[in-house]
């Protein structure tokens, strides 16, 4: 009856909250899905950093260092609403450290011109635009409430991305070919960050029935090739894929293969930086110990004074 009625509340539109009952399938659903998300912002602010310190200008240092924060902030709203689900951050971490928890594909590629800033605020934050939009009104309260906050900022993000490649597209022929060059490594697996085709992925039935996600893997995509295909051409740059063309009867483009192989390869562990950013994220974990530690003695010396 439980089940029956949790559904009913579904259907109705009305938000769970961390107190309300929930189907064990559900909650294991949104620990996986929330805290695959958190990991992704934390460990995306990895290929950004990088280039901080190299930033061309004094201005773009300032917004990149903006957005790195951003990003750590996007981490911490979603490990706290993972926490609402009646798991600790500790095990979170210790889950993605042990390998049993993943992270967005899209992190393990590296960055290797300042162009790709350009290219992962565009791509990539704009993919997660489309993605995290319609997350605004999943089912689950805290998950919902957060990623309005999380919109907000992604969307100046991919606006700075663009800038960066609309600039290096009217300079100089190096520069543009730069701008190229990014894209070009970056749009195929940006396409891919919404996960696998709809045929390969068993967990959608149940995230569409609990109305966690509101759109298709599938249907994400495609929203964010139709909407990202005009952006270059404003621009001057070409989408690396041939068969890439205009369907008048779907009213949408008609897009390339994607490397599938790939795409299982990189989620598998065997990415160019998989190994480097996991690597990197422990020794930051380990060496940063000493403050979680500090703080909690603080916590529990400001509670026993309270009592």
């Amino acid at each position: 009856m439980n089940e029956i009625k949790f559904q009913e509340r579904i259907d109705a539109e009305k938000k769970i909250e961390p107190k309300d009952w929930m189907p064990d399938a559900y909650r294991k659903h949104l620990i996986r899905q929330i805290s695959q998300h958190a990991h992704s912002e934390i460990i995306g602010m990895q290929p950004e950093g990088n280039w901080i310190t190299r930033a061309p200008s004094l201005r773009a240092k300032m917004i990149l260092l903006a957005k790195v924060q951003d990003e750590a902030g996007h981490g911490l709203y979603l490990y706290s609403a993972c926490e609402t689900l009646g798991i600790s951050r500790e095990e979170l971490v210790k889950q993605l450290h042990d390998g049993k928890a993943k992270y967005s594909s899209i992190f393990n590629y590296p960055t290797l011109s300042w162009a790709d800033m350009g290219a992962v605020g565009w791509l990539v934050d704009g993919a997660a635009i489309v993605n995290q939009v319609s997350l605004q009104r999943t089912s689950y309260g805290p998950y919902s409430r957060g990623m309005v906050k999380i919109c907000k900022e992604e969307s100046f993000h991919q606006r700075q991305g663009y800038e960066i490649m609309a600039e290096m597209a009217k300079g100089t022929p190096e520069q543009k070919a730069m701008a190229q060059d990014a894209l070009n490594r970056f749009w195929w697996p940006s396409i891919m960050m919404f996960g696998p085709q709809d045929s390969d992925s068993p967990r959608t039935g149940n995230a569409m029935k609990w109305k966690i996600k509101r759109q298709t893997n599938d249907d994400l995509r495609q929203d964010f090739i139709n909407k990202t295909v005009g952006q270059a051409e404003l621009i001057g740059l070409t989408i690396p894929d041939t068969d890439l063309k205009w369907n008048a009867e779907r009213g949408s483009y008609d897009f390339g293969e994607m490397d599938w192989d790939e795409f299982w390869s990189v989620v598998n562990g065997n990415g160019p930086c998989n190994k480097q950013r996991l690597a990197h994220h422990k020794k930051a974990h380990d060496e940063g110990k000493w403050v979680r530690d500090a703080a909690k003695a603080h916590a529990k010396k400001q509670e026993v004074v309270a009592n």
